[in-house]
Formats: C-alpha cells, structure tokens, sequence
C-alpha cells in the first residue's frame, strides 16, 4: 500500500520501469494535486462531417498510456514533473452523444444535396451548445492556470480548444498557435456550425492575443481558405512545400532560432544584395502613399467631387470651414497627418452619396 504524503515521497516509492497505475494517465503516481500539468479531457465530436468517433479519444488516451515507457532522451527524468488527466465528465459525453444524433442527421440532409436554412432552429442549437462547451473549457483551463499548472487537452474534434485559447488570451499579451493538421480549419462556419471543426483556427484567429498561426502539414484547403491565408498579411504561416519544410528540418537548430533576429534564413540569405542602410533599419509596415496620391491622381475627387466646397456645403453634416482648412494643410509643406483624416472623410463621403444622397428623411 503507497503510503507516501508529498510529492517528493511519491516519486522515491514508484519505479518508473515497472508496471503503470491503471486509470492514470501514463500510468503515472500523480494527481491533479500534484501535478506540474493538467489535461483535460474533452469527449466532443457533435461537428465532425465524416467518421464520428473521437469522443472516445480520451477515453481510449487513457487506458493506453499506461502501457507506453517513460524514458525521454533528452529530459530523462520528465516524468518527475507530474501530468495528470481531469476524470472524463460523463455528463459532456452524454451531452454529446444527444447531439451527435441531430447533427448526423443534418450532414446526411446536406449531402444529398439538400439546403440548410440558417434559421433551422437545430443549428442554433448546437451552436449554442457548442459555445457553452467553450465556456466549460475556458473556466476549467483558468481554475488550472490560476493555480500556476501548465494546461493541456486532448478531444474530441478539432473545434474543442477554443475555450482554452480564449484562457490563454486573458492571461497572456501575445502568442502564437502551432498547427501540425492535414486540414486549415479556416472556414467561417461549416455546414451551418459556427463552431465546426473546420472553423476552430478561423475563430481562434479572432482572439486578438494570436499573433501568429503557423501550420505544418496541411495538404487540403479550400479556396476562400487560402484567400484568408493571403489576406492575414503574415498572421497565418502555411508550410505548404513538402520539399522545402523537408529541406529545413535538415538544418541546425541554430541556424532557424535566433533569439535577435527574427527570420534568420530569410535575412541572412539577403545580406549581401541589399544595402546595409535596408538591410539593417528597423522593421516598417507597407505603407500606402496617400499624401503622393491625394496631391496627384486624386487630387480631383477631393477639390472637385467628395470634397468639394459647395457640396460639402449642402451637405450639412461637416463644418465646411474646418474641411478646408483640412485641404490646406493637405498640400502645404508640413500636411501632418492630413493625408489619414482626408481618406477617411474620402471613405465617409462615397458612401453616403451611394447610399443616402437620395434618400429622403422626415423630421
């Protein structure tokens, strides 16, 4: 019988070359307690659109990790820090398992050509339920992370992190998501589901704290997929080239985490062929030459259409004073920040007069 009190005494009597405990993860002497890191489990499969199955995920983790070996060569004595799995909660997996049946039934529809009808009260349904689920997850996570733990998560389908990003989002400025997947999962909704499988990075992507999604391994995406890919301007990182990601997992470690410089291939493979008054300046934004533009090509549209001074007049909604002076600061020799003020009256101004010149207010 393990009499053992503390931490320390647990590991001097447990043997990690001998036979795990059966129903801890890995086999392993701990308890949430205990443990440096905690794993939640999540049985949640209610959006999968092809095989269901991984609510069982867990589950089956579980009663096999017992039988896995402990010894890690680099960090030998990894186990000592403790990892221990929340209890499967029996009353999400029923939940799920309800839900599942209304979903199938919904795919099936779907794929035999059928429509759906965003109001179907069935999908407000399991959106809602799905977004319960993150809440769940989120107040799990935060008890865990409060407490000073490190916090993992096995599932389940794709969809079920979120609620723990979300944690991870209060409690840290900024960090970056690594995705090792076949799929982008950056659909803004699938199938009707908000919070589908196949959305879970599209929404994760809203978390202003996710600085940075790159994903290894993805092999199938879908158009406007890759159209949200180029428009991140480099939020979103995809491995896409077998060869090359195949090339750089060659390469010393050395050579691609430089703690001073950021993208280190890329700029020392540009160190000689650009100037060193480029090369070395601090990192700068695409800028769009607004002032250039607004002094030349569109220097019409401002004095002789949206920013007209008899049309600004009649229009009665800005100080037509205050527009013209904003003009002249505009092509004076110090404009400021003129050129930013002018192209969101531009932007105000086409429209209103697409859509309101000529509609007609009662007062």
């Amino acid at each position: 019988m393990n009499t053992a009190t503390t931490k320390e005494e647990i590991i001097a009597q447990f043997d990690p070359s001998g036979p795990g405990i059966a129903g801890n993860l890995f086999g392993l002497p701990f308890s949430p307690d205990n443990s440096e890191m905690i794993i939640i489990p999540v049985p949640w499969e209610v959006t999968v659109s092809y095989h269901a199955g991984t609510s069982g995920g867990p589950q089956a983790i579980l009663n096999a990790s017992s039988q896995l070996d402990l010894y890690t060569k680099d960090i030998p004595d990894a186990w000592k820090l403790g990892v221990s799995m929340l209890p499967v909660a029996r009353e999400l997996a029923a939940e799920n398992a309800k839900l599942r049946q209304l979903t199938a039934m919904h795919i099936g529809r779907l794929e035999k050509g059928e429509v759906f009808d965003p109001e179907d009260p069935l999908l407000k349904s399991v959106n809602d339920a799905c977004e319960n689920l993150n809440i769940y997850v989120k107040a799990l996570a935060q008890k865990y992370l409060k407490e000073g733990k490190m916090v993992g998560m096995v599932g389940g389908e794709h969809s079920v992190p979120l609620g723990y990003l979300r944690a991870l989002s209060e409690r840290h400025e900024r960090f970056g998501i690594l995705q090792i997947d076949a799929h982008a999962d950056l659909r803004k909704s699938y199938e009707g589901f908000t919070y589908s499988h196949a959305s879970i990075m599209y929404n994760a992507l809203k978390l202003p704290a996710v600085g940075r999604l790159v994903q290894v391994g993805i092999r199938d995406y879908a158009h406007d997929e890759v159209s949200l890919m180029k428009r991140t301007m480099g939020r979103i990182v995809p491995f896409l080239d077998v060869e090359v990601v195949n090339f750089l997992f060659t390469l010393p470690a050395e050579w691609k985490i430089d703690r001073n410089m950021r993208k280190r291939l890329l700029q020392e493979s540009f160190r000689d062929m650009l100037p060193p008054q480029l090369y070395n300046r601090p990192k700068k934004g695409f800028e769009v030459p607004l002032l250039s533009w607004f002094r030349k090509e569109m220097k019409s549209i401002i004095q002789d259409d949206l920013l007209n001074d008899s049309f600004v007049h009649d229009q009665g909604i800005f100080n037509s004073d205050a527009i013209r002076k904003l003009k002249k600061r505009l092509f004076s020799s110090n404009p400021g920040d003129a050129h930013a003020r002018i192209w969101g009256l531009i932007v105000f101004q086409h429209w209103w007069k697409k859509y309101l010149a000529n509609v007609t207010v009662n007062r």
